[in-house]
């Protein structure tokens, strides 16, 4: 019975993986699309390559990522302009060094922006609505990928900051993870509280362990259907 529950959970976690992969690259076609319909360019934040170094004082990380540069796992592509603190993230590409939050583009250059696993490194709430409103300005529509909370991985890496859900086409919705205040995050407006939390700093274990019921049933969901 516990042997077929892990199996399960595992199961539902590599399922996660492959899904999310599919949808970075799914999200970063219709950018694509929509930059040649305006005859703009692209500009991608988060580089596809990504680099060996990632994380290097995380041990359980660190296989992770080298494996991804070893087997070259490219999830999306280059766009017209990559911008990533780490070159190596878009080896192969255009290259623009940038900080997310002070991009050095004018206004609507870009007819489309896809933003790949960035927002989440935002160091809060007001960071990410910073970021978040200079990807609106320099580009006329933006995509974004960010982990969800039902994966297991994205818990334990040490500078993902934030949860981030796209409930709009200009809006999110962001909870900071150390205090668990939630806010609403949009460029034309400044940025609300919707839910506030307590600040208090927790390890990763004790972020995760509220949620493991969420992340559980998906586990126990995907031996159901095993079991059939």
């Amino acid at each position: 019975m516990m042997s077929r529950l892990l199996v399960g959970f595992a199961a539902h976690q590599c399922t996660g993986i492959v899904y999310r992969y599919s949808e970075s690259r799914e999200k970063y076609d219709m950018a694509q699309e929509e930059a040649l319909v305006r005859n703009k360019p692209l500009l991608v934040v988060g580089g596809p390559s990504g680099s060996p170094d990632t994380y290097a004082d995380t041990a359980w990380v660190r296989p992770l990522t080298r494996l991804k540069s070893m087997f070259n796992i490219k999830p999306h592509g280059c766009g017209d302009m990559c911008v990533d603190v780490d070159p190596h993230a878009c080896q192969g590409c255009p290259y623009e060094a940038a900080n997310l939050m002070d991009l050095p583009f004018a206004d609507k250059e870009f007819g489309a922006a896809y933003c790949s696993h960035v927002l989440e490194h935002m160091p809060d709430a007001e960071g990410c609505h910073k970021a978040w409103s200079e990807l609106h300005r320099v580009a006329d529509v933006v995509f974004i990928c960010v982990p969800p909370k039902s994966s297991i991985w994205a818990w334990f890496v040490p500078d993902h900051h934030l949860w981030v859900r796209h409930v709009g086409e200009t809006v999110l919705e962001v909870e900071e993870r150390n205090t668990g205040a939630k806010y609403l995050v949009d460029p034309a407006t400044p940025i609300r509280m919707i839910e506030g939390g307590a600040s208090v700093e927790q390890d990763h274990v004790g972020q995760v362990l509220p949620h493991l019921p969420l992340i559980l049933a998906g586990g126990v969901a995907a031996w159901a259907l095993w079991r059939r």
